[in-house]
């Protein structure tokens, strides 16, 4: 099984937020097929006049994919691979890899003898299949009732299938964001909108919540196989006592429900804390459904990630992963 985070076209969304490159190794043996994506950003430094790279995630998961193997040859067929790996980043310069890996597909499971894994934090899935009142079963008692009061005093909700433009969610998107003060990483670009558009106009579902004729939230989410992930939301702070954001989940799992889906992943917290707000706020539509999350840390050139490390006055053990950026 895939996930639109592994189509190479998903990865190029974040090239100029990352500042790199989004490449596939695909790596084809007897014994079976392997595909990861990363992207491949240059490292600023000083040491030499060599350009040096490192590997990232693209926003959201990832991590290499097993596609096919033979049976019984999958430990063989991952070792190979990640002896074909270890000579493709020897040869492109790259000193360190991280990943996120995909908390659904647990795909972290295959490599845990090649990366250092580490578990962050749960995220939340949304159940719609397997029952009849999907709201009743996932969602909390507080929630139904605020969803409840919010139709009651007149708000409607819109689902969009493909969408022609994103301006108005934009517009929406930009202005929580000022408000809530996002890191800049989140302000994504019109040329990212507008590839976004290009190349998953099909996959994307625009939720639009109103209330006396003016949009007070929206979110912006994908549509894969049968899987829907909730990927970008914006609401008008002076309509919260109307439960927008609550309203957005409900009309997209309403839908889902209807086309046979699957389930909503709605990610997880800030922090891996229990009492992380945002992880809290997700629990409300999913009540029972958790996924573990890891990324995966790999240095392949121990040596010169030293180096780098000593030239930005960074210990080897600094958290945060590179720790020479």
């Amino acid at each position: 099984m895939k996930d639109i985070y592994f189509e190479k076209e998903y990865g190029q969304l974040y090239e100029d937020v990352e500042n790199g490159t989004c490449e596939v190794f695909e790596f084809k043996h007897e014994l079976g097929k392997v595909r990861h994506l990363f992207i491949k950003r240059s490292i600023p430094h000083t040491l030499s006049s060599e350009i040096l790279y490192d590997l990232t995630t693209p926003y959201g998961y990832g991590g290499p994919l097993v596609l096919e193997f033979k049976e019984g040859k999958k430990d063989e067929l991952i070792h190979s691979f990640y002896e074909a790996f270890k000579q493709y980043c020897e040869a492109n310069k790259i000193i360190s890899e991280f990943i996120r890996f995909h908390p659904l597909l647990k795909n972290e499971k295959d490599f845990k003898n090649y990366y250092d894994i580490i578990f962050k934090r749960n995220t939340l899935l949304t159940v719609l299949s397997d029952t009849e009142d999907v709201f009743l079963r996932e969602y909390s008692a507080s929630c139904r009732r605020d969803i409840r009061l919010a139709l009651k005093a007149g708000v409607e909700f819109k689902v969009i299938l493909e969408p022609d433009d994103l301006e108005k969610f934009k517009e929406l998107y930009y202005s929580t964001m000022k408000r809530v003060d996002a890191e800049t990483i989140y302000f994504f670009s019109d040329k990212y909108f507008s590839e976004c558009l290009k190349h998953f106009k099909k996959n994307i579902i625009l939720i639009e919540v109103i209330y006396k004729g003016q949009t007070i939230g929206m979110s912006l989410n994908f549509i894969y196989k049968n899987l829907l992930h909730v990927h970008l939301t914006g609401t008008l702070q002076e309509f919260h006592h109307l439960a927008p954001a609550y309203v957005l989940q409900y009309a997209l799992a309403s839908w889902g429900k209807e086309n046979g889906v699957y389930g909503i992943h709605l990610g997880g917290g800030k922090t891996g804390e229990k009492d992380d707000k945002l992880f809290l706020f997700k629990k409300k539509f999913a009540k029972n459904k958790e996924y573990d999350f890891f990324i995966g840390k790999k240095i392949w050139n121990p040596q010169l990630y030293q180096k780098l490390c000593e030239a930005a006055d960074r210990s080897v053990e600094y958290p945060s992963f590179p720790a020479y950026r």
